[in-house]
């Protein structure tokens, strides 16, 4: 990894079930693009599974606990474990930039790291050796959203990676694991995927911002807008650069949900 003094991409990234841990494929890229980034300072992780209002972020002190939030899995998922340090200093800085614009922030001492946190970290920084701070979603509104993404785009001067965690597509309709991870994807899931891609890629933040009327399929390919909206945050975090194009990094389906991630700055 390169030098922490140089300024963080963002991310926004597809971040599977506790099983994406047994698929070789989607963790080799996961540990593969991490291997490309420069190394964060710390980490701030927005995942579509912490919404709550006012904007409250994990705790900070001593290892970050998980939250094991999903039911009906093998034991050997329950048994994951991820002791990142807290980031206390991060929490003040968060503090400082939304205190700049009148919203106070508030934390949580005993909410740790739910699974779109943790599962992708554990394979992009399997170490554990980067504080983390979970950031919940304080709302679905795709502007609000965008711009509480642009408040927080100091942090990535300061070796912050800025992580939206959610999923390109999520039906979970679609979620078949008698087909495989590796089977066709229902046609909306491709239709959505690729006009994300297109949209995303040429940094169309209006269209992507307002997908639910310009995308194909959007109400099928989100029934519920939260797995979308923490790209939100990684747009309005990346237009310090003004250029909000984004690489994509990863692509392909899982179970017939798009696994597309991308990279921005």
């Amino acid at each position: 990894m390169h030098d922490v003094t140089e300024r963080q991409p963002v991310l926004y990234l597809s971040h599977g079930a506790p099983p994406l841990a047994d698929d070789e494929r989607w963790t080799a890229e996961l540990a593969g693009w991490s291997a490309q980034l420069p190394r964060p300072r710390s980490v701030l992780m927005v995942s579509a599974h912490w919404e709550q209002a006012p904007v409250t972020v994990s705790a900070t002190s001593g290892e970050v606990p998980l939250v094991y939030d999903f039911w009906g899995f093998p034991q050997r998922y329950y048994d994951v474990t991820y002791d990142a340090p807290g980031a206390p200093e991060l929490a003040r800085s968060v503090a400082g930039l939304l205190g700049g614009a009148g919203e106070t922030l508030h934390q949580d001492p005993a909410r740790g790291l739910d699974h779109g946190a943790y599962v992708p970290l554990v394979e992009m920084f399997p170490d554990a050796d980067i504080p983390v701070l979970q950031l919940s979603m304080p709302t679905l509104d795709p502007r609000r959203l965008f711009d509480l993404g642009r408040r927080l785009a100091p942090l990535r001067d300061e070796g912050v990676l800025v992580v939206g965690s959610g999923f390109t597509t999520h039906n979970l309709r679609w979620f078949r694991p008698s087909d495989g991870p590796g089977s066709a994807p229902p046609t909306p899931s491709a239709e959505f995927d690729h006009w994300a891609a297109e949209a995303v890629g040429a940094g169309d933040v209006d269209s992507v911002l307002d997908f639910l009327a310009k995308a194909p399929a959007a109400h099928e390919a989100h029934p519920r807008t939260e797995h979308w909206a923490p790209l939100y945050v990684a747009l309005g975090a990346a237009s310090v650069d003004g250029d909000v194009a984004g690489r994509s990094v990863i692509d392909g389906f899982w179970y017939g949900l798009s696994k597309r991630s991308w990279q921005f700055g």
